[in-house]
């Protein structure tokens, strides 16, 4: 049986690609779950890696609003996420003053 130009340009036998949430999916997923969790504002995703069974997102959050705005005090949480996706855990591995440059540990 012959086969159309569309399908001999499709090859079954090639491996699908895995139907997983890329990085953009998972840091836009950890920043809603996490914003439904705490009352801090998250503010950006600093970090998207994919680990072996999902994704570990750090998001920053203004914890305090200060006046001026440079003084606000952000926090670093850390987001771990399945391959679907869906939240495991979250915490908070970093406070810190914005602008404030390095871990936040130092001096400390």
């Amino acid at each position: 049986m012959a086969t159309s130009k569309g399908e001999s340009r499709t090859s079954s036998t090639r491996p699908r690609a895995r139907d997983a949430v890329v990085a953009s999916t998972a840091a836009a997923a950890a920043v809603r779950q996490l914003d439904e969790l705490i009352t801090s504002e998250p503010v950006g995703v600093t970090s998207v890696e994919p680990v072996e069974d999902g994704w570990i997102v750090e998001v920053e959050v203004i914890e305090e609003h200060r006046i001026p705005s440079s003084a606000d005090l952000l926090g670093l949480y850390e987001i771990e996420l399945d391959g679907e996706g869906d939240l495991l855990a979250f915490r908070r591995t970093n406070r810190y003053a914005r602008g404030k440059a390095g871990t936040g540990n130092e001096g400390s």
